[in-house]
């Protein structure tokens, strides 16, 4: 499997075109990142063209969640907001041309009930799968848990499978995150076999701490084991908090886990 470095985590000491360059460098097979948008979609296109290296993700502008709001994808009194994003995420694509675009569902607002939020964003997740795969890009919605976004929509990969479902669009599937899913004591395993056949994309960390892959208690291999049997053959992202040492110093099980083939 390929394993692409999400550069809103990774080599953060550094401005974000050299953060590609150090992915590269470091043995990465491509970059993710949460939200591009502060660079230039024609910059961001030729850092990565120098570097030799495919953009695999990007976030759909989120509005205010990640500022501890709501967000966009699932609040109906912000539907011109959600247009605006989509409408520019599909400018951005087109130019820096990623593997796929992740919607985050976010937040349960204020006087909205669940299922009229449900609702809001599958109409969302429904619409932006159509309109990007006419680009021939892949849309995908994650779980996250509750303990590190607390009112966060959707949180395990039941509620995934129901919102998967409801969208009912072939090129909509999950984004399956390891450490969220062990953040929340539901096993990873479990998980991956729910969601067998429309998993579209995975990160990881290790669990506790979302450090680095041998910091914590995270069963990789078994994880990884599972993807390989559910038939997945996709990008596994790179989505951890470096220790004080550094992305650069502590990228020994990147080595390991090549060697081992994991």
């Amino acid at each position: 499997m390929r394993i692409a470095a999400n550069l809103s985590l990774l080599f953060a000491e550094l401005p974000l075109r050299e953060r590609i360059v150090a992915a590269g460098a470091a043995g990465f097979d491509g970059v993710e990142i949460q939200f591009p948008y502060e660079l230039p979609a024609i910059v961001l296109k030729e850092a990565l063209e120098r570097a030799g290296l495919p953009l695999v993700l990007i976030n759909l502008p989120a509005g205010d969640l990640m500022r501890g709001g709501a967000g966009l994808a699932a609040v109906p009194a912000r539907q011109d907001e959600f247009d605006a994003a989509l409408e520019q995420a599909l400018s951005y694509a087109a130019m820096t041309r990623p593997a796929c675009v992740n919607v985050l569902p976010g937040r349960l607002a204020e006087g909205v009930d669940r299922a009229q939020a449900l609702a809001t964003l599958a109409g969302n997740l429904r619409r932006t799968a159509e309109a990007f795969r006419l680009l021939g890009i892949g849309v995908l919605v994650e779980a996250i848990n509750p303990l590190d976004m607390p009112g966060f929509l959707i949180n395990t990969p039941q509620q995934l499978d129901e919102l998967l479902r409801a969208v009912a669009h072939p090129n909509c599937l999950a984004q399956y995150d390891l450490y969220h899913m062990a953040r929340q004591g539901i096993d990873p395993v479990a998980g991956i076999e729910r969601l067998a056949g429309r998993i579209g994309h995975v990160q990881f960390a290790d669990c506790p701490g979302r450090g680095t892959p041998g910091s914590g208690g995270l069963d990789f291999a078994a994880a990884l084991a599972a993807l390989r049997a559910s038939g997945y053959r996709g990008w596994l992202g790179a989505e951890y908090r470096p220790g004080a040492a550094g992305t650069a110093a502590e990228l020994g099980w990147l080595a390991e886990w090549r060697a081992s083939r994991l």
